[in-house]
């Protein structure tokens, strides 16, 4: 099982890498280091939720470069720290690499190919700490205006026992500026 994660893991990065550099060779040949600059786009998300004894914080920066009108590709951060107080404590710490197409203006499909440690340190002795690194590719597809994409994308790689993800469908909104 693990093999065939791994396999697909490095399909996805080679397909990303791939898709990069087909889109990549349409730029002007002549640009200069400013024209580079100028198709980066910086954006992120934070997260803060808390209640009856818990705690989680986000913070997920990210970058984008944009080939071209429709197509960008950028990598991304995360950082979550979790806590429960009568349950476990959990540190979650990683990248990703996204892909955005813009099949209309308003219609953004992505993929994306996340890798996360996630360290997970239970309060009871019954349960054993957990420190492990969790796959998920991501195919998604959002409504984008003024900047920001709203949309829901599907973890083709959930697994209900170590996915920090309650469900293989998550929903999403992305800022890039």
């Amino acid at each position: 099982m693990k093999d065939s994660v791994f396999s697909r893991s490095k399909f996805t990065i080679l397909l990303f890498f791939l898709c990069a550099t087909a889109f990549s060779q349409n730029m002007n040949q002549n640009s200069t280091q400013s024209d580079f600059w100028k198709n980066i786009r910086f954006g992120g998300g934070l997260g803060l939720s808390f209640g009856n004894g818990i705690f989680s914080a986000t913070v997920a920066p990210s970058a984008i470069y944009d080939f071209n009108s429709r197509f960008s590709a950028g990598i991304a951060l995360n950082y979550t720290y979790f806590n429960d107080n009568d349950f476990f404590k959990s540190t979650i710490v990683g990248g990703s690499f996204l892909s955005l197409y813009n099949v209309l203006p308003e219609i953004q499909l992505s993929s994306e190919f996340e890798y996360l440690n996630v360290n997970r340190d239970f309060e009871s002795d019954l349960l054993e700490d957990d420190n492990y690194w969790q796959p998920a590719i991501f195919f998604g597809i959002g409504y984008t205006t003024n900047h920001i994409t709203i949309g829901v994308r599907y973890n083709v790689l959930h697994d209900d026992d170590k996915s920090i993800y309650a469900d293989a469908l998550v929903p999403f909104v992305r800022v890039y500026f």
